[in-house]
């Protein structure tokens, strides 16, 4: 077993020729990016911004060479700060991993103790990432709707992007509320799985006339949108008085064309949501709700696959050409004694 003394193995994204390129790199803990906590980390996932960062199609880190992985779950092995004493399983999502701090693909991570949530005990570390980001965002979505009035009774919520892992999850935990929850997706052979993971009701992107009034027929309580551009803007039209429209993504399009009109006829309130940011008592508030009223209930369905770390680099293109559906968990390391 890899001691945090030892050298240990790290996918590492660096600039080759002008381009981000990521490998695997031998490295030891005082390489990694500064921080009060170091992690045996067991487990980690593949988003949709993971890819774009190792591969190099979009620019994700802020500085480079940064090890990949925006996810992790682990075992503390050390740490200054009381509160998290060795031996705390943790998840940390965002707050910069793999764009200013060493993420999670690594067999260690040094991290400040800001961004490690300790595991409620109902939460395995691999169920921590088969929620991961995704889960967390969708999550944090209908955390902050509920805040602002979001309730089951007041209508059908459609969810943009539904068979990635955002949607799934969203469509998923919307089911276990209470709520109608509306898949909208382009994938027509992907209506088994939408209905098996909680979708009363699928839309097809192709079959909808999104129109260009500055309101049309009001069908929604609420939305959580991961694709933005056209589909944003028709939903700002389509949305029902005082609905809430979480916005999640840019699959599409980071543009949004629209008007005032749905905000001050209709009082739809658009909400922005900002996973990798989140004030540490709210994320913690939203880890709990994640073991709680918001668990997921399909994982098993939505996370079904299970890729072993070495294999890792063979796994990003799909992700880019659209080929998955649902969430991949990373197995980095053992979840047994942790060699500190």
């Amino acid at each position: 077993m890899t001691s945090a003394d030892d050298t240990f193995r790290a996918f590492r994204i660096d600039d080759v020729d002008g381009r981000p390129r990521g490998g695997f790199a031998a490295m030891r803990i005082e390489d990694l990016t500064p921080g009060d906590v170091v992690v045996r980390v067991s487990h980690s996932s593949i988003n949709y911004k993971d890819a774009l960062a190792a591969t190099g199609a979009a620019k994700i880190l802020r500085r480079m060479p940064l090890n990949g992985g925006i996810d992790l779950a682990g075992t503390v092995v050390r740490s200054s700060d009381v509160e998290l004493p060795p031996g705390t399983r943790v998840v940390v999502n965002g707050c910069g991993l793999s764009e200013t701090l060493d993420g999670g693909y690594a067999e260690f991570a040094r991290l400040p103790s800001e961004a490690c949530v300790p595991l409620p005990d109902q939460v395995s570390n691999f169920q921590a990432m088969q929620i991961g980001t995704a889960g967390y965002t969708a999550a944090l979505a209908i955390h902050r709707m509920e805040q602002n009035g979001q309730r089951p009774e007041n209508g059908p919520v459609v969810v943009t992007g539904a068979t990635g892992g955002v949607g799934s999850l969203a469509i998923d935990m919307l089911d276990g509320r209470g709520y109608e929850a509306v898949a909208l997706t382009g994938k027509e052979s992907a209506a088994g799985y939408l209905e098996s993971i909680g979708a009363r009701r699928i839309l097809y992107r192709g079959a909808i006339d999104i129109g260009a009034r500055p309101l049309e027929k009001a069908q929604w309580a609420g939305a959580i949108d991961n694709v933005g551009g056209d589909i944003l803007a028709w939903l700002t039209r389509t949305t029902d008085y005082g609905g809430n429209i979480a916005s999640v993504g840019l699959a599409a399009s980071p543009r949004l064309e629209t008007t005032v009109i749905p905000f001050i006829l209709r009082a739809v309130c658009l909400l922005g949501i900002n996973s990798v940011d989140t004030p540490r008592d709210l994320r913690l508030a939203v880890w709990a709700r994640l073991a709680g009223d918001l668990a997921p209930g399909r994982l098993a369905t939505i996370a079904n696959r299970e890729i072993a770390f070495e294999d890792l680099p063979d796994a990003f293109q799909a992700y880019l050409d659209g080929e998955v559906t649902g969430r991949s968990v990373v197995v980095i390391g053992d979840q047994g004694a942790i060699a500190a």
